[in-house]
């Protein structure tokens, strides 16, 4: 049997339990991603539908069509307003669950990354620049 994977939002209002093989990670850049995450891009990983399941709370959802025409439909907290995951009729037996939001962040390994043309910049952290604990 395979180990549960949980995880949750900000607040933990929202919570939720998978049970199977986690899909490949990957960054986006695009213009939708930068806003929904209000950061330089999102990492999500690609997780069987039929094994993911919301254990607390009830995510709100908002329906855009992206810009590479596929329609998306982003789940978030509707209190605290932490993204969670992410679904889309084009790819109807898989959710893109964000990474931030898995309980055990070493889960993640990230192998690849989409509009990258839509980077910005800043979206390297040079690691020089000085650390706050």
């Amino acid at each position: 049997m395979t180990k549960p994977i949980s995880g949750s939002c900000l607040c933990g209002g929202v919570r939720f339990a998978f049970r199977g093989k986690l899909g490949p990670a990957a960054y986006c850049h695009c213009t939708d991603c930068r806003k929904c995450t209000g950061s330089a891009f999102n990492v999500s990983v690609a997780l069987a539908r039929d094994d993911f399941k919301i254990t607390n709370g009830i995510p709100k959802a908002f329906t855009k069509t992206a810009d590479s025409g596929n329609e998306l439909t982003r789940h978030f907290c509707a209190d605290c307003g932490s993204p969670i995951y992410t679904s889309s009729p084009a790819r109807p037996d898989e959710v893109f669950v964000k990474a931030g939001a898995f309980d055990d962040p070493t889960l993640i390994k990230p192998i690849k990354q989409s509009w990258g043309s839509s980077a910005v910049a800043w979206a390297h952290i040079d690691p020089d620049l000085p650390n706050d604990p």
